[in-house]
């Protein structure tokens, strides 16, 4: 279907004059799985005459925020993000937002009975996601391209072209949960189902953001995900999880990395901790800390111990590497830091600490060192500690900072 623009929806996107019935139905078939009130989701209730734009990308975990929100008897309206150009999509690029996934939206949307609209936003992607994504492996960095996607995309820009047009709020597909307070501030928490908790990714969204955001699969596992999905008869019921990035396609992201960083990278020596050179590497882009795989190694004795990258040399352009006790490290520091707990940022915050997106969350304490930059000291030493990754600190459920966690060799902190 052709892209819509923000400018050409209408005013108040509502649900169609038949909606008030339509919503009773769905109240009804989701009623069979979950209990529904009206205009109450992910545990947070909406206020009358409230507008729901949801994000939609052609999942099941989407397609079931949809319907919840069309069953509570909100105002909703489905749109769907155009993040790659018209070739890219026929091509099946894009993951989430190929032609297939837009078309699935669409079909949720018509039979949940509400509008929807694509909006492209293809440009903006590709500045504030996949050049980012570019610079941060040229630097030398692991990013997470789905934080950004959310602070600078999704949550952003997004909702600033839906909110002109008459949305009062924005929804997803995450599982995180938010809750408000008495005094009016909103907390964001992990979502009931600790296997698929989101909330790590959503960590740098600003208090204006969760104030307006609802997520309605906060409190439900995935299996009754599914389940409402079926009771709904979504033709996306049984559609598998996305597990690639949007912009990689079935591909390696290293393949992205070859075709969009010519002449930003050369082959160079992969060497020990000692400085004696054991191999060549690629080009430091394809490598990231705690990688064994795909090192190409000159042959040692059987007995000796596999090697693992630990530091990316960009000075030298060379790969360092070791065994695996040399990638423990009892501490690492943080820059860019944001703060949810409405405490000053030079304050010390302890708690529980994940440094990946699917890591167990370990004991730590944030030391403040500035405005957005902290050190951060571990109960126990932790092991691939990689640059340009982010580490979020938890209070119990809570999220309340987080910031990417930087090279050791910047000024600041050598």
């Amino acid at each position: 279907m052709p892209a819509t623009s923000s400018a050409s929806c209408p005013r108040s996107p509502a649900v169609p004059s038949s909606g008030a019935s339509r919503a009773q139905a769905l109240a009804q078939q989701v009623g069979q799985v979950v209990p529904v009130a009206p205009l109450l989701l992910g545990g947070r209730r909406l206020p009358a005459g409230a507008v729901l734009a949801v994000a939609m990308s052609g999942g099941v975990d989407s397609s079931v925020a949809a319907a919840l929100a069309a069953a509570s008897g909100v105002d909703t309206v489905g749109v769907t993000m155009r993040l790659w150009g018209t070739e890219e999509m026929e091509r099946g690029e894009g993951g989430c937002c190929s032609i297939d996934a837009v078309e699935d939206a669409r079909r949720v949307c018509s039979q949940l009975g509400i509008p929807h609209y694509v909006l492209n936003m293809a440009e903006h992607f590709r500045a504030a996601v996949v050049g980012d994504f570019l610079r941060q492996y040229a630097a030398g960095r692991t990013p997470n391209p789905c934080i950004r996607c959310n602070e600078k995309v999704k949550f952003s820009e997004l909702w600033r072209r839906v909110g002109a047009v008459g949305a009062t709020h924005i929804a997803s597909g995450h599982y995180a949960r938010v809750r408000e307070d008495t005094a009016g501030r909103c907390s964001l928490l992990r979502g009931a189902d600790r296997r698929k908790d989101q909330s790590y990714t959503l960590y740098r969204s600003s208090q204006e953001l969760l104030a307006r955001l609802i997520l309605p699969l906060g409190e439900l596992e995935k299996p009754t995900v599914r389940a409402l999905a079926e009771a709904l008869e979504l033709g996306v019921a049984h559609k598998p999880d996305s597990q690639e990035l949007c912009f990689v396609g079935g591909g390696d992201h290293r393949q992205v990395l070859e075709q969009e960083l010519v002449g930003e990278f050369q082959p160079g020596p992969i060497t020990d901790l000692a400085g004696a050179e054991l191999g060549r590497h690629r080009g430091l882009p394809f490598y990231t800390v705690g990688q064994r795989q795909g090192l190409g190694l000159k042959v040692h004795q059987a007995d000796t111990e596999a090697h693992y990258v630990v530091r990316l040399d960009r000075a030298r352009n060379a790969l360092v590497v070791g065994p695996w006790r040399t990638l423990l490290q009892g501490q690492c520091q943080v820059r860019g830091s944001v703060f949810l707990d409405g405490r000053a940022a030079a304050l010390d915050r302890s708690g529980l600490a994940q440094l990946r997106v699917h890591s167990q969350a370990v004991e730590a304490r944030w030391l403040g060192s500035g405005e957005d930059r902290a050190t951060v000291h571990f109960g126990q030493p932790q092991a691939a500690i990689a640059p340009g990754q982010s580490l979020v600190l938890y209070d119990g459920e809570r999220v309340v900072a987080g910031g990417e966690i930087a090279p050791v060799e910047e000024p600041e902190f050598a």
